[in-house]
């Protein structure tokens, strides 16, 4: 076959090469599926070909399947992948995958159909559909789980991780590692072919034999609060289950039927939104191929608390050395000995290897003197968010670190220009918002000042892939993109504790719509001195007023968990209903002379999310997001709003941006003109939808 065809016809001796080449990951597109079909077929009908090697061109083999043809339905379109399956399960010759790079998805599927499966040693394999709001839809919970076991398939299918090939191959996976994996696989489809063809995966019964019958049930009670709202985890692990209890024809077609089921729901479509939009949000216009982003080789972290020892560990098990620097050596202490801590727990969880643990932590050195700051490229400021403190730290960081090098500021909320302003270095300055605990969570709102150039924008974007994070550009504004919806969101949760709800009402309509923790919870986690530290640095219009419960809480000491009483009590690490609590919100309603009603949880839903949509469309307006996903993005990676639901924007499109409108016109007359639809918000309840205007040229001229 010619080159423009995607599937290359080659013989090595008595062996058939079917190497796959569409990039950019050889995805099993319809005239992938089509030209592959049609090799097995030349190979099938060929008597000098006693065996066939399915490999990817270019270092991968297929890495999924073509999602937009899932969007559009064009993976129905004959041969579907099911149908090339089935021509291999039938094939007469033994039919070996060459696997280097990734296979994933359907590609991983089209691997496990072959009689035999070989890896390169950096090979990475996995079902990784959950994150798209589907289930494995062609056998690869039943191969998966014929081969390694239904513990193994719940965990890896139920996350959608994908194995390095190391521990594909512990699992039975994979028949083999090797460092020329195509010609290996050629030499052990020749062996195959002579010695015998093996059992096919879809046959095997030896790992889902005497299965224990409680497995599955603890499973569903253990993660029912990870999996809550959600459809596809609760069908991956129906499919395992039915590989071990059912026979495979009805345990094949249940799969088929609950791949169906989760295609067709609105949480695929919502996923497969997030899925775009992240990959949208690294695309900043204004920045070409041709801006190089600054190799990041070493780094310093300023401040050794929380914050700053979680951004420390990105760098150091990203495989950077990292310099952490803080006033004293007890301070420096205490960041170290949190770090431990955190590897401990990461290995004890199987997350790394104490060996990874351990070169992390030779990674990361400590100091008390800038002046060992002479060789970063970059420093990240991550001290206590006050902004003359954090001004002495950019001017002692411009004085001691290289003139190369990019300084930038973990702030959530203060002004990057006025930071820069305090060097002589403006265009190297940006803003690196890691979120916490910085090791965990994946966001970093990187922020944009007004004099800061586009290689300092590429490095901080590229930054983030480095460090394993998914990175959204904001415009420099009070609280960025996140923090600055974030202040309507937490103060609608206290007017409606003035109005007679309780913070166990407000978190459990929250919690039920998919979140992870209500606002009030989240008060308490991060603290409730932050969360008034953080108030004290804005001045509200006239119009408006700040609820006191907030001030009160924090006078009396309830600061959350970190002093175990706040909006709760804390017991054991568990959450209580703090009667103290209610008595202090019941006594500012007295104060206020408001007279407390029973709220509906559907307001209490409306009222925390409409006026975040409503923010989010002046931000868009204004040039702060470049897209309306960029703000999903940030609200699913930085906030907890459920993936599945595609994030706050997306969501209100769907819901009907008519019903946020008419939430904030009851809300604008007692809460300030702020309150009030934005002009952007109501140009897209006409239009239907968000439209992507000139806010992204807005943010990137210079």
């Amino acid at each position: 076959m010619g080159k423009s065809v995607p599937t290359h016809f080659q013989c090595d001796d008595d062996v058939a090469v079917l190497e796959i080449d569409h990039p950019p990951v050889n995805a099993l597109s319809h005239e992938v599926r089509t030209t592959l079909a049609a090799g097995l077929d030349r190979a099938a009908q060929d008597p000098a070909v006693k065996a066939v090697v399915i490999s990817g061109a270019g270092g991968s083999f297929p890495a999924g399947a073509d999602i937009n043809e899932i969007a559009s339905g064009a993976s129905f379109t004959p041969p579907i992948l099911l149908d090339v399956l089935a021509q291999i399960e039938a094939f007469a010759k033994p039919i070996v995958a060459a696997i280097e790079g990734v296979a994933l998805g359907g590609g991983f599927e089209l691997a496990l159909t072959c009689h035999a499966r070989l890896a390169a040693p950096q090979a990475r394999v996995g079902l990784p559909e959950v994150k798209l709001g589907l289930i494995p839809g062609a056998g690869g919970t039943q191969r998966f789980t014929r081969l390694a076991g239904p513990q193994a398939a719940l965990q890896a299918i139920t996350t959608g991780e994908a194995l390095p090939a190391e521990r594909a191959l512990a699992l039975g996976l994979i028949d083999a590692l090797a460092a020329d994996t195509r010609a290996a696989a050629i030499a052990h489809a020749r062996r195959l072919a002579s010695e015998g063809m093996p059992v096919l995966a879809s046959q095997r019964e030896d790992k889902i034999a005497q299965v224990d019958p409680t497995l599955f049930e603890s499973w569903r009670t253990a993660n029912a609060h990870r999996y809550r709202g959600q459809l596809a985890p609760w069908r991956i692990v129906d499919a395992i289950e039915a590989a071990c209890t059912r026979t495979p024809r009805a345990a094949f077609e249940l799969e088929r039927q609950y791949y169906l089921e989760c295609r067709d729901s609105p949480q695929r479509e919502a996923l497969m939104h997030v899925f775009h939009a992240e990959r949208a949000a690294r695309k900043i216009p204004g920045i070409g191929a041709d801006v190089t982003p600054l190799p990041i080789r070493r780094a310093a972290i300023v401040g050794a608390g929380t914050m700053g020892a979680g951004i420390a560990m990105c760098f150091a098990s990203a495989g950077l050395p990292v310099i952490l620097l803080d006033v004293s050596d007890a301070a420096l202490a205490r960041g170290v000995a949190h770090i431990r801590e955190l590897y401990a727990q990461a290995v004890a969880r199987g997350r790394v290897t104490r060996e990874q643990a351990e070169a992390a932590l030779e990674r990361i050195g400590t100091s008390v003197d800038y002046g060992s700051l002479g060789d970063v490229d970059i420093a990240i400021e991550a001290v206590f968010e006050d902004p003359v403190l954090k001004r002495e730290v950019f001017e002692r960081l411009d004085r001691s670190t290289p003139s190369h090098a990019i300084l930038a500021s973990n702030t959530s909320t203060l002004d990057i220009d006025r930071l820069a302003a305090a060097t002589r270095r403006p265009q190297q300055v940006v803003g690196t918002h890691f979120f916490s605990p910085a090791h965990v969570m994946k966001l970093m709102e990187n922020v944009r000042g007004e004099r800061s150039s586009p290689q300092a924008l590429a490095t901080v974007m590229a930054l983030a892939r480095q460090l394993g994070k998914i990175a959204v550009l904001a415009g420099n504004c009070d609280g960025f993109i996140g923090n600055r919806m974030l202040q309507y969101y937490g103060a609608q949760a206290e007017r409606l504790l003035e109005e007679g709800a309780t913070p166990e009402q407000v978190d459990a309509v929250i919690e039920r719509f998919g979140f992870a923790m209500g606002p009030l919870a989240m008060r308490d986690l991060a603290g409730n001195d932050v969360g008034w530290a953080i108030r004290r640095n804005r001045t509200l219009p006239p119009d408006e007023r700040w609820s006191p419960i907030l001030e009160r809480m924090v006078a009396e000491g309830r600061l959350g968990r970190k002093s175990g009483h706040g909006f709760y009590r804390y017991e054991g690490g568990k959450r209580r209903h703090s009667p103290e609590t209610l008595a202090l919100i019941e006594s500012v309603s007295r104060e206020l002379g408001i007279e407390r009603r029973v709220v509906g949880d559907e307001e209490i839903l409306a009222r925390l999310l409409h006026p975040l949509v409503n923010e989010g469309a002046k931000i868009l307006a204004e040039g702060i997001a470049l897209r309306s996903g960029d703000i999903d993005v940030v609200y699913i990676h930085g906030y907890g709003f459920p993936a599945y639901k595609g994030g706050p924007m997306y969501w209100a499109e769907r819901e009907g941006l008519d019903a946020v409108i008419a939430t904030l016109e009851r809300l604008a007359p007692t809460h300030g003109r702020r309150w009030r639809p934005a002009e952007r918000l109501i140009e897209a309840a006409r239009a239907g939808s968000w439209s992507e205007c000139g806010a992204a040229a807005a943010l990137t001229s210079n």
